[in-house]
């Protein structure tokens, strides 16, 4: 039995005519015909042979009805010829483009990857111990309250991700050490719609775990990708945070690229734009994952998205990233993804 030729016969078969349908669902999907013939003949053979036939028959027997199915569709669509109206308007066609968060956030993957970054992912459902315990955050900490984060079931501790934090947990759980990873998402608090803050945004958190690893490795990782991002001339500021999950903690500023350091509503008349925090991540969360904090140190980082997308492209109210504007999206349709 070749069961290549039959396959060439069933590929190569003329479909051209309602008649040559008609003929070729006798020869291979009637009762009586070639394939049911040979599905006939299985249950003489071996369980073996059986089994790799079988399999063989479907698949022709599917390549078959293929045929049938796409030469109907083909015969009863109506002809170019009746549905071409050469009064009708011309269509005028224009490419798409990027959304810039999309712009921004691949950008800050490329150069995170050039220093041996992998991404990872996570839910956007968390629950308690992903988005607060493991994370060193105390039981009576005010960002657990429905003031700050969008439960889903408060009895089951079930609520939107606010931060992509969480997603470094979920790795530390499943990786030993080293770990490089970048964490990119979209995260939901309880805030005020304004032209700084929304109800969701984008983050890219960074997680870095290894033996050796030094609050001098966090200053050189962020001070690189700063300047390769907005220029080399960018000014930065750090200063002393608090975060509950690193120890020591810091957020870094840069000069207000809208102003120039000048002064705006978006820096707030100061002059400097807060663009990421950042720490050595804390012993406690490190045992909470199961990682030695005598053998292993780490650090994190965390920006957002919408921020540094408004800085870079001079954008003065952040509810234009999600309002769906065509004024306002054409004017990204040159990007690409290296800006």
């Amino acid at each position: 039995m070749d069961i290549s030729a039959l396959e060439r016969e069933i590929v190569e078969a003329d479909l051209s005519s309602p008649e040559a349908q008609q003929r070729f669902r006798q020869k291979f999907l009637k009762k009586g015909g070639v394939l049911d013939e040979l599905f006939a003949k299985l249950r003489s053979l071996p369980q073996e042979q059986r089994k790799e036939l079988g399999t063989q028959l479907n698949r022709l027997r599917a390549l078959a009805q293929g045929r049938v199915e796409v030469a109907g569709s083909v015969e009863n669509s109506p002809s170019t010829a009746l549905s071409t109206d050469a009064t009708f308007p011309r269509l005028t066609l224009s490419s798409g483009g990027r959304h810039p968060l999309s712009i921004v956030e691949e950008r800050v993957i490329r150069l995170f990857q050039r220093l041996g970054y992998s991404l990872a992912d996570g839910p956007e459902i968390e629950d308690d111990w992903h988005n607060f315990t493991a994370l060193n955050f105390e039981p009576d900490h005010p960002a657990r309250d429905m003031q700050d984060t969008f439960f889903i079931n408060p009895s089951a501790g079930r609520l939107l991700r606010t931060h992509t934090s969480t997603v470094q947990v979920r790795v530390m759980e499943a990786m030993r050490p080293p770990i490089r990873i970048l964490a990119p998402g979209r995260v939901y608090r309880h805030e005020t719609i304004s032209a700084r803050a929304h109800v969701y945004f984008h983050q890219i958190e960074g997680l870095y775990i290894d033996t050796h690893v030094s609050a001098a490795d966090l200053r050189a990782t962020l001070e690189y990708f700063i300047r390769s991002f907005f220029g080399e001339k960018t000014r930065t500021r750090w200063r002393a945070s608090y975060f509950p999950f690193t120890e020591m903690s810091a957020e870094v500023d840069i000069g207000c690229l809208i102003c120039g350091g000048e002064g705006c509503p978006v820096c707030k008349y100061s002059g400097w734009v807060e663009v990421l925090g950042c720490g050595m991540v804390d012993p406690n969360v490190l045992t909470a994952c199961g990682i030695s904090p005598e053998a292993y140190r780490g650090f994190a980082f965390g920006l957002g998205v919408e921020r540094i997308t408004q800085l870079l492209f001079g954008i003065p109210d952040l509810r234009l990233f999600g309002q769906n504007n065509i004024s306002f999206l054409e004017s990204f349709r040159g990007y690409g993804y290296a800006l």
